[in-house]
C-alpha cells in the first residue's frame, strides 16, 4: 500500500478499502498455496474474482478487481500502466434466482448453435463445466487430476470417458463426458495444442470446440431466440448440479452425501455455493 499511495492512489479511503480488499486475495492465496501476494498472476487473479463473483454483489467485486489491478501496475508488474484485468459480472444477486435449464431448453439451444458451439453446450451441460474450462479440456492420461479428497460416490451412475479440466484456484478436476460426445469431441482435436486467447487469458486448447467468451455469448444469442430470455451459460452447470443431485438421491444417499459428491463434480471448494445453485 506505501508504494501505490501517492501519486496512485490519493484517497485515503480508497486507499483503506484497497488494503482491505488485498487482505481478503492475501487470505485466498495462502489458502491456494500460492505464496502470497508477490505470487499472484493475472489468470490467478481473474480466478479469484469469478470465485468471488459468486459470494458478493458488483460493487464489491469491482473494488477488488480496483485493488489488484493497482497492485499489478505499481507493484508487481504483472500489468502495465495501460493494462486492465477483465471486467468480471457478479452472479451472486442472479443465483439467489435460480439460473438452470432443463434439459429440453438445453437442447432447444443446442439446436440454435452453429455445430461448433452447439457442441461445447452439450459438453458443458453434461460435464458441468465453467466456459473457460471447454478450453483447456485433456484426456486423464494427458494430465492428471490434482490430490484432492474424494468420495467413491463421484459420477456414481454415469458412464463415458474421462478428462480433466483446469479450474478455479489452479484446481484440475476430473469430468466424464457420455461416450458419443467424446467420440465427437475427439473427432476434432488438433494435430497439436493452439494457442487461445479469452479475457486476456492464455491457454492451450487440444479441440476445436468453442469456449470462452465466445461460446457464452453464443449461448446466451442462442437462448433469447429460442426461449426469449437466458440466464446466461453458467446456467448449464446449474442444470448439471440439479441433475446430479435428484439422481444421487434417487439412488438412495442421503442429501449431505449428494450433496458433497455433487460439489466434488463440479469443482466446488465450498458446499454452500453448490447449495446455491440447487434453487
Amino acid at each position: 500500500m506505501k508504494e501505490m499511495q501517492g501519486d496512485s492512489i490519493k484517497s485515503v479511503g480508497t486507499a483503506r478499502n484497497y488494503e482491505q480488499a488485498l487482505n481478503r486475495v492475501a487470505e485466498y492465496a495462502r489458502e491456494e498455496k500460492i505464496g502470497g501476494l508477490q505470487a499472484l498472476t493475472a489468470e490467478q487473479a481473474v480466478n479469484y474474482l469469478e470465485q468471488r463473483g459468486q459470494d458478493v454483489g458488483q460493487k464489491t467485486l469491482d473494488m477488488e478487481r480496483q485493488a489488484i489491478q493497482a497492485m499489478f501496475q505499481n507493484v508487481t508488474g504483472q500489468l502495465s500502466r495501460g493494462e486492465r484485468l477483465p471486467v468480471i459480472e457478479s452472479k451472486y444477486q442472479q443465483d439467489l434466482a435460480g439460473r438452470s435449464y432443463t434439459p429440453e431448453q438445453v437442447q432447444g439451444i443446442v439446436n440454435a448453435q452453429t455445430e461448433r458451439n452447439a457442441l461445447s453446450t452439450e459438453i458443458a451441460h453434461a460435464a458441468g463445466l465453467r466456459a473457460h474450462e471447454l478450453l483447456t479440456l485433456q484426456r486423464i492420461e494427458e494430465r492428471a487430476p490434482s490430490e484432492r479428497p474424494a468420495l467413491d460416490t463421484k459420477f456414481e451412475g454415469r458412464d463415458g470417458d474421462k478428462y480433466t479440466v483446469h479450474g478455479k484456484g489452479g484446481l484440475v478436476r476430473e469430468v466424464v463426458i457420455p461416450q458419443a460426445l467424446a467420440a465427437r469431441l475427439e473427432g476434432r482435436r488438433f494435430e497439436s495444442p493452439q494457442k487461445v486467447t479469452d479475457r486476456n487469458i492464455k491457454y492451450e486448447s487440444r479441440y476445436d470446440i468453442s469456449g470462452g467468451n465466445k461460446w457464452s455469448s453464443s449461448f446466451t444469442n442462442a437462448s433469447n431466440r429460442t426461449l426469449g430470455w437466458s440466464n446466461g451459460a453458467h446456467g448449464v452447470r446449474h442444470s448439471y448440479a440439479q441433475e446430479r443431485m435428484s439422481e444421487l438421491r434417487t439412488a438412495g444417499l442421503s442429501y449431505e452425501k449428494s450433496l458433497e459428491t455433487v460439489s466434488q463434480e463440479v469443482g466446488h471448494f465450498r458446499q454452500d455455493i453448490t447449495e446455491v445453485y440447487l434453487r
